[in-house]
This record gives structure tokens, sequence and C-alpha cells, in this order.
């Protein structure tokens, strides 16, 4: 009974160095690596992540030497050097500034029954349905409310081919919604 005791301590002590050696090194080395990489990248000090280069690597060789000889050191020395090609980066060209206000755009403001305003710009070419549609994001059912125009106060009508431009929203403009009437509808 001693003996089974011993050797099974000893088989479970060569399991555990086994399961030391393949798991758990491995996780706390990859632990401590990400750890180096996430302090490096905090402190600005990224170069130490990279591998570096060795002394005299991707220098040119005696042969090479030769060739050049005509050149002075200084010359040399600044070709081995890679230097950027411009001190500052070229600029980027642009296309010319565009009008800030477009013709065929629109801002709507919709004042809800609670007191908030919301705004949105629109195409003139959009169709009056989207005004439904934005009224039902705002959290007013079309079922329920309506959209008015603010003088005269009337109904806007809406509809699938008709665009905000032939319900008569040309420009900037403010709309109200309101309950509808429950004996209409």
């Amino acid at each position: 009974r001693v003996k089974q005791r011993t050797s099974r301590r000893a088989q479970q002590e060569q399991l555990a160095e086994k399961v030391q050696e393949s798991v758990v090194k491995p996780r706390k080395e990859s632990l401590q690596r990400r750890k180096e990489k996430r302090f490096y990248r905090m402190t600005g000090e990224v170069w130490k992540l990279t591998q570096g280069q060795k002394l005299g690597e991707g220098e040119p060789r005696e042969q090479d030497l030769c060739a050049d000889e005509e050149q002075s050191a200084s010359q040399r020395a600044a070709r081995r050097r890679k230097l950027p090609e411009t001190v500052s980066p070229m600029p980027v060209k642009r296309d010319p500034p565009q009008s800030k206000r477009v013709s065929s755009v629109v801002k709507v403001a919709l004042r809800c029954p609670s007191g908030r305003t919301v705004y949105r710009r629109f195409l003139k070419c959009h169709t009056s349905t989207v005004l439904l549609d934005w009224m039902l994001k705002t959290g007013y059912h079309p079922m329920i409310y309506t959209v008015c125009m603010s003088y005269p106060r009337k109904p806007l009508e809406t509809g699938p081919l008709m665009t905000l431009e032939d319900v008569g929203i040309v420009r900037d403009t403010v709309l109200n919604v309101e309950e509808k009437d429950q004996s209409t509808t």
C-alpha cells in the first residue's frame, strides 16, 4: 500500500511537471509578452518590440566599396543612411471647396408634442414619406400623429410619388407633429 502511494505521487509529480512545461509556462510567457507589449505601447517605446537590426547588416560589401571609391566617406555614409526624400510630407491635393449650401438640400425642424425639436436635412428629391418615417423613428406613429405645416396650420399631404418639393418644402422649414382628430379617422 505504501508502494502504491509513493508510485502514485511520483506519477502525479511527473504529470504535473509535464503540464507545467507544456501548458502553464507557455501561458505565463504569452501573458508576460502581452503585458510588455501593452506597457511599451503605453509608454511610447514600441521600438523595443521590434527585432532590431544587426550592426553592419544592409551595408555594402567590399566589392561595392571599391566601385564607389571616387565618392567621399561622408557621401557614402549619407547614401547608406536611409533618409526620407523630403523633410515634410507632400501636401495632399484637395478638390476646390464646395459651397456650404447645396441648393437641393432643405433643413427640416420637427416640433414634437413633448416640446422637443429635432432637426434633419433632406434632399428635395426625397419622397414625402421620409418625413413620416422620420416621425415614426422619433417616437410618433403616423396612425396617431400627423405632420402639419407651421403656417397655415394644415396637415401636410404625403405620398410615395410626391417629393418634398412637390409638397411645398423648398427651403428650411419647421413642421409640427400633432395628434390626428379621432373623429375623422
